[in-house]
């Protein structure tokens, strides 16, 4: 089933065990894999704070794939639906640019990333566009805005249209 041309509605389509994601005018849903894990959050500022496409290697590996694509969301606008109590935690400094720990919050029950909490970024978590419900927002209001650490792109996927480029961190945050 193709999405509708129509990119203002939303458009759930059948994917992982959950039924139950929704969006509206500025709110949506974020979920794993099989379900029990469940975020709400805004899909515009001040809670929406950057979108982006990482290339760096920490993202490569954590995704098991070439490059993350992702959102950031301030932590008070952040709501946890269900299975908040289904994280599993795992924190890390060795591999971070910024030598400052990152921590990932994964499904315990399918392994999904949910997102990622860095000392680096007080404030903000880093959430997985691909656990939006709504698959127009990933084109429209979720839409990454750059594309970072470049430098560390395969030489085989080309830069993404219209969207800025970084070798290095796009995003500063206000501390």
């Amino acid at each position: 089933m193709a999405p509708p041309a129509d990119k203002t509605k939303s458009y759930i389509p059948l994917s992982g065990g959950a039924d139950d994601g929704w969006s509206n005018s500025d709110k949506a849903t974020a979920t794993c894999y099989c379900g029990a894990v469940q975020l709400a959050f805004p899909t515009q500022g001040p809670g929406l704070i950057d979108t982006f496409v990482c290339h760096c290697t920490d993202c490569r590996k954590i995704t098991a794939s070439m490059f993350a694509s992702n959102f950031i969301i301030s932590d008070a606008h952040l709501e946890h639906v269900r299975g908040r109590d289904l994280l599993t935690e795992f924190s890390q400094s060795k591999t971070i640019d910024s030598g400052k720990a990152m921590a990932n919050f994964f499904c315990s029950v399918c392994g999904s990333l949910m997102y990622r909490v860095g000392e680096a970024y007080p404030g903000s978590m880093i959430l997985r566009l691909g656990t939006v419900d709504d698959f127009n927002l990933h084109e429209t209001r979720l839409k990454p805005r750059v594309e970072q650490y470049t430098k560390d792109r395969v030489s085989w996927l080309c830069r993404a249209n219209g969207i800025k480029q970084a070798e290095g961190s796009a995003y500063k945050p206000k501390i």
